[in-house]
């Protein structure tokens, strides 16, 4: 694997831990796509770091058990600025 894509998933996994963003949300600060930081931390990082992988993968399914959440209070706001 290429070093400056080891570094990008270093990174990405790095920022995910101190600041428990979203897979969209480090897209957008990477300037890569959620595809690609998708692919990064579910695929790559298990071969560069296993442990730094289960910190990753426990924040990930964080973010899917709260996404309805999120969801609902997107759709709440959205309607209140329309009214």
């Amino acid at each position: 694997m290429n070093s400056l894509i080891i570094r990008r998933v270093l990174d990405e996994a790095n920022y995910m831990i101190d600041t428990k963003k979203t897979i969209r949300e480090i897209a957008k600060i990477f300037n890569v796509s959620k595809s690609t930081v998708h692919k990064d931390l579910h695929e790559r990082l298990i071969d560069i770091d296993p442990n730094l992988f289960g910190k990753i993968n426990n924040i990930l399914k964080y973010h899917i058990d709260i996404r309805h959440i999120r969801g609902g209070e997107s759709t709440k706001k959205k309607y209140k600025s329309l009214s």
